[in-house]
């Protein structure tokens, strides 16, 4: 009778047990970033009879494919209004090899090239959209003349593009009938990653040179119809510089803005169209005044065990140790970080390959007085 009473109550106590003081759920856990798998260098300084490269953009393909574009600064290192191409490169294999260029649209001569190039899907199979600029220079524009803002289609992953269209007139400038910026002065794109959200909007961040003052703000440029027609959203920042978008969990846009120090942030919670009055400033991301990139690594969303972003940037006091910085809280705080290019480098791009690795093209200079190389890189959390 005592066995059975004894063995009544641990019964009793396990059931008592389960039912009060269920097991939490262990928390997934946090992942750190791994080694260097792939290192290949796309273009030195003098390849193809250019004197200089810049102005890296990559993209994964629908196909699996990479995707990147680069200026061809023929003459020297210097921005529009100097003659530029855009150079195309696609991989099939990861990033271990590239196929020869493809020139996206070719520069005339100064004040007839084309620079800052940004990559974007669209609704197509296959397919993907440039956004560029080209003309007389972001500090040389006018309303009356202002920097040219053109994009091209690739409907088969990257391989072929269409001819530029010019949208300016639909953006900016005296041509353009917005009562806001038809008096611009001046706007490009923030090159690198464009953004297509999950209602199907693709959307670019503008510098915007809106008065004749010599400083710039921020502006999203979006299309609700796969790119065939543009508008332009309020206003992201009183000051800035290269920006870039990515969409939370919860459908707002993330602005991470190009600042000096801190880097600057905005968010709008109506999907770009609006932005709070005041940018904010993140603690934990310090890097000189230099373009980086903001892209999804994971979702919940989309059946991952956890939300993370990434963030790609230099510093924190000058264009070296190009870094990746993880955020598991959309972009609250970003905990955890690796130097990718430990020495001289600058612009950077990044995009997430098919088999989940990281890819980052970014601008490094390894004591080359020339220039920069332009180099891909591949790695993974563990």
């Amino acid at each position: 009778m005592k066995f059975r009473l004894a063995l009544i109550a641990i019964i009793i106590g396990l059931i008592l047990t389960s039912c009060g003081n269920p097991q939490k759920s262990e928390q997934p856990k946090e992942p750190e970033f791994d080694t260097i798998v792939t290192r290949t260098v796309l273009y030195r300084p003098g390849d193809y009879d250019s004197r200089n490269y810049r102005i890296p953009a990559i993209i994964t393909a629908k196909d699996g494919s990479l995707v990147v574009a680069t200026d061809k600064r023929k003459y020297n290192d210097a921005d529009l209004p100097e003659d530029i191409d855009i150079l195309i490169n696609r991989s099939t294999d990861g990033g271990h090899t590239w196929s020869e260029p493809y020139t996206l649209v070719e520069g005339q001569g100064v004040g007839k090239g084309f620079g800052d190039c940004a990559l974007v899907h669209t609704h197509d199979e296959g397919g993907l959209l440039a956004a560029f600029v080209g003309g007389c220079g972001f500090w040389q524009g006018r309303p009356e003349n202002p920097l040219r803002t053109y994009v091209a289609r690739s409907y088969d992953n990257g391989q072929t593009w269409t001819e530029p269209k010019d949208i300016t007139d639909e953006l900016y400038g005296a041509n353009c009938p917005n009562e806001v910026s038809h008096t611009w002065w001046s706007a490009f794109f923030a090159s690198g990653n464009g953004l297509m959200t999950s209602t199907e909007r693709i959307m670019f961040v503008l510098a915007v040179r809106d008065t004749e003052e010599w400083t710039a703000c921020n502006y999203v440029v979006y299309s609700d119809d796969n790119g065939e027609t543009w508008n332009i959203s309020g206003r992201a920042s009183q000051r800035g510089d290269e920006a870039k978008v990515v969409e939370l969990v919860d459908g707002r846009i993330l602005m991470s803005i190009r600042h000096e120090g801190e880097r600057w942030y905005n968010i709008s919670e109506d999907g770009g169209l609006t932005w709070r009055p005041e940018t904010s400033a993140w603690s934990d991301l310090v890097a000189t005044a230099c373009n980086g990139d903001i892209i999804r690594f994971s979702s919940v969303n989309e059946g991952a065990e956890r939300n993370i972003l990434l963030h790609s940037l230099p510093g924190p006091e000058r264009r070296e140790n190009v870094t990746v910085y993880a955020s598991f809280d959309e972009g609250q705080t970003w905990p955890i970080s690796k130097c990718i290019v430990p020495y001289d480098a600058a612009y950077s791009s990044l995009c997430i390959l098919p088999d989940h690795s990281i890819g980052l093209y970014v601008e490094e200079s390894n004591g080359d007085t020339l220039g920069y190389s332009m180099v891909f890189y591949n790695f993974n959390f563990r």
